[in-house]
């Protein structure tokens, strides 16, 4: 049984492991605030800019002279998952949910016979990686010295990456993210990127663009070559807006059930504390009035 010294040594130092949990909720439930609303106010822009994409790779014939993010290597080998985790932990399942979400990916993939490889966005996803398949993993992006996800940053991994693919490094790449729903929510998801797919349009889709007539210059895939790696900075941007709203969220979440583990843990320890002394002072009064009795 432990000592009463012991258990008031513990007890303090569960309540100044409250107090930092507390603070912790605090600062995350602030910084939530500011990423939640950046990662909102990018989807329109990115959502639209992606189907903007689509429609016009329905549209193009691919061919030899196609730009080649759009007809891709010629092949189907290699695929390269763009993984983006946060760069610190104490933010609950968040950064475990997306490798498992990409584990399960990479697992499906090597089962069609094809070969995988990682590019590590922020520190996190490294270590579970590198468990796994170390030789797999062919680059990362140090994300440690932003204070908010800044376009800068998506587009300098984006042209490494664009570049990397032109020179036939790798076939496919996908992107692997978590998408922000609630503080209580955030989803893995996994999308290909390159080459990229056109979107069929659908009927409703038509009879809505029927009215108008849309004629591009010089053409579609002039368009597009310029176009593809833009799209690319915005969807790896968005990426990284979400991820942050997503880790302070859950980040938040789990430094309010730390703090609340906490104070259950202190009504506990405190009431072992409370019998342990009060039995502690029945045992020095029997021995009192059994000593002034034998008198």
């Amino acid at each position: 049984m432990a000592s009463l010294k012991s258990l008031k040594l513990r007890i303090g130092s569960v309540k100044s492991t409250q107090k930092i949990t507390k603070a912790m909720k605090m600062v995350a439930a602030a910084k939530l605030r500011r990423a939640q609303s950046s990662a909102e106010a990018g989807r329109p822009y990115s959502t639209r800019l992606s189907e903007t994409v689509n429609r016009l790779v329905s549209r193009v014939q691919v061919s030899d002279s196609s730009p080649r993010l759009i007809r891709g290597t010629g092949k189907d080998d290699t695929h390269l998952i763009v993984v983006v985790t946060s760069d610190r932990g104490l933010a609950g399942a968040f950064n475990t949910n997306i490798i498992r979400a990409v584990r399960k990916k990479a697992q499906e993939l090597v089962a069609e016979g094809k070969t995988v490889l990682f590019y590590i966005v922020g520190r996190k996803g490294r270590p579970a990686i590198q468990r796994v398949a170390p030789k797999a993993i062919i680059g990362q992006y140090d994300t440690s010295h932003m204070k908010a996800p800044a376009f800068t940053d998506a587009r300098a991994i984006a042209e490494d990456l664009v570049d990397r693919f032109q020179s036939s490094q790798f076939d496919v790449v996908h992107l692997a993210y978590s998408e922000f729903r609630s503080v209580l929510a955030q989803e893995p998801k996994i999308k290909q990127i390159f080459p990229v797919v056109g979107t069929p349009v659908a009927e409703t889709d038509k009879a809505k663009a029927a009215p108008a007539s849309v004629e591009y210059e010089p053409d579609e895939e002039a368009i597009l070559a310029e176009l593809l790696p833009r799209n690319f900075s915005v969807q790896l941007y968005h990426a990284l807006l979400e991820n942050a709203a997503g880790f302070y969220g859950s980040q938040m979440t789990a430094m309010d059930n730390a703090t609340r583990n906490a104070g259950d843990m202190i009504n506990r320890l405190s009431i072992q504390y409370n019998r342990q002394r009060q039995a502690a002072i029945t045992t020095e009064l029997v021995e009192i009035i059994s000593g002034a009795e034998a008198l």
